[in-house]
């Protein structure tokens, strides 16, 4: 009995985590298990299953066009991002005291602003530039809520730096900037590389910044709201099912190559 309560800690986390997965997964396995539905409208039990939807979404040259889109806004985002974020977090490296910590919490603030209150300032800003919406105002506005995760996860990698491989590379004669191609560069480059997916599916998911910064182009997220407003149909639930599976594709090889490149 006595080890009965002793293991009541261990017994309580493990239950809430797992009440926490099926609380994850459930609405997920719905989605995907209705986007197989036989039929125009969700409801259960199922019935005969179909892949139509999945063919007809396929074919959808709107959904294409917003998905080439979308992933054409989130490669510039991420490469624009990822240089800025590198640079700060190198900048941040070099500072001592109280500088340093200034410099972090202004780097950091746009992951912390809310995602409206980013969007409207973003959108005053473009209009007092005299920048249109569309494209170069979404990727200007994606960039700034992406930097801050970049920063953040390179800074990271860079405090685990030796600093002895600086010092080792300066002693051979190597310059500031090959210093930095040789050496640093190369050990950053896990970090960089989980930036990098950061910011692939920061761009790729963010709707609010793109609502209000963005044209007569939609991207997915704002064809899959457009398409929601007539109703939810298998039809949505097929595009979300996709951007579930290329998601967890993606994230599953990054943390492939990123425990590959840490043994190594």
């Amino acid at each position: 009995m006595r080890a009965l309560f002793h293991d009541w800690p261990g017994l309580g986390l493990k239950s809430f985590y797992w009440l926490f997965v099926l609380y994850l997964f459930l609405p997920l396995s719905l989605m995907v298990a209705v986007s197989f539905k036989d039929a125009s409208f969700i409801s259960f039990p199922l019935g005969n299953l179909t892949i139509d939807w999945y063919a007809k979404v396929i074919k959808d040259k709107q959904f294409l066009d917003a998905c080439l889109y979308t992933i054409m806004i989130a490669a510039a985002t991420t490469a624009i991002a990822t240089v800025i974020g590198v640079w700060i977090a190198m900048l941040i490296g070099s500072l001592r005291g109280a500088a340093q910590y200034v410099a972090f919490a202004v780097a950091c603030l746009p992951a912390v602003v809310p995602g409206m209150i980013s969007a409207i300032s973003l959108r005053i800003f473009i209009t007092t530039i005299d920048l249109p919406t569309g494209t170069v105002a979404i990727i200007l506005g994606h960039v700034v809520h992406a930097v801050p995760f970049v920063v953040v996860m390179v800074l990271t990698r860079l405090r685990s730096m030796p600093g002895n491989l600086v010092d080792a590379a300066r002693d051979l004669g190597a310059d500031s900037i090959v210093t930095f191609f040789r050496v640093t560069l190369p050990y950053l480059g896990p970090a960089i590389f989980g930036g990098m997916i950061f910011c692939l599916l920061l761009s790729s998911d963010d709707f609010v910044r793109t609502f209000f910064l963005g044209g007569y182009r939609p991207t997915l997220p704002m064809l899959i709201f457009a398409r929601v407003q007539s109703g939810m149909s298998p039809e949505i639930n097929v595009m979300a099912t996709l951007v579930l599976v290329v998601t967890a594709v993606v994230g599953l090889y990054a943390e492939y190559l990123t425990r590959r490149s840490r043994i190594r």
